[in-house]
């Protein structure tokens, strides 16, 4: 028998796929019109907010706190049923990786992290724009560059059809510059950039009565921040620092 299941999520990663589905059911069936728009405004990413326009920037409702928070809190809004669907569609293998690996306290802030620095590559990318923002791609584009850095791991996560499933998450990550050269990961990272790209070339529907960009600076942004930030949050020991001496 194996001692953890393929497909058990963990419990913060279920938490997650809740709140989001509920978010957006409270903006579908229980928000008027007129209230959806006023809490797109106050907590979406709009980068208007930060503009030297004083005018501009002081007219979104939330004040300084909203210019806090929707650093965050844009990735718990998405569009419509697709926009959310595909996102939970990633969120749920790679999240799982990501917190069965880091933790359920680990995974919440590093997706946080994530969606913080998404919204900065969003903000440096598009100075005074006052489209919003929304969706939790930047978070899981961070997600996915983490687990890039310990799923190639020669007793890593892709074995997971062997018993003892759960030691995988515990396999010490190869360093950053092993992963860099890694073909496997090279050809992921070719492949979602150049999607990322191609999609960003186009346009999304946020709703019936606008469109927006697809915000795939934001989603590079989460993606590099995730590879980089992998070991401040990694609570498995580096395997420079395993002690590699025999016991006498």
């Amino acid at each position: 028998m194996f001692s953890e299941p393929m497909f058990n999520v963990p419990r913060v990663v279920i938490a997650t796929v809740v709140v989001l589905v509920l978010v957006h059911v409270l903006r579908i069936w229980v928000l008027t019109d007129e209230q959806d728009v006023l809490f797109l405004l106050t907590f979406a990413f709009i980068p208007a907010r930060y503009g030297t326009d004083v005018a501009v920037s002081g007219a979104f409702p939330g004040g300084f706190g909203a210019d806090l928070w929707t650093f965050f809190s844009y990735a718990f809004i998405h569009a419509d049923l697709m926009h959310l669907g595909l996102n939970l569609a990633w969120l749920v293998p790679f999240g799982t990786a990501l917190a069965r690996r880091f933790g359920a306290w680990r995974y919440s802030v590093f997706m946080l992290v994530m969606a913080a620095a998404g919204a900065l590559a969003h903000l440096v990318t598009h100075l005074g724009a006052m489209e919003p923002m929304i969706g939790a791609s930047a978070a899981i584009s961070g997600a996915m560059a983490a687990a890039m850095r310990f799923v190639f791991q020669e007793r890593g996560p892709l074995g997971l059809l062997r018993e003892n499933a759960g030691d995988a998450y515990r396999e010490p990550a190869a360093p950053l510059a092993v992963t860099l050269r890694d073909p496997r990961f090279l050809l992921f990272l070719a492949v979602w950039l150049g999607l990322n790209v191609l999609f960003g070339l186009g346009t999304v529907s946020f709703g019936e009565e606008a469109g927006q960009e697809l915000a795939w600076q934001a989603h590079i942004g989460g993606f590099f921040a995730g590879l980089f930030l992998f070991n401040a949050f990694d609570p498995v020991v580096p395997r420079d620092k395993l002690d590699t001496e025999p016991n006498t």
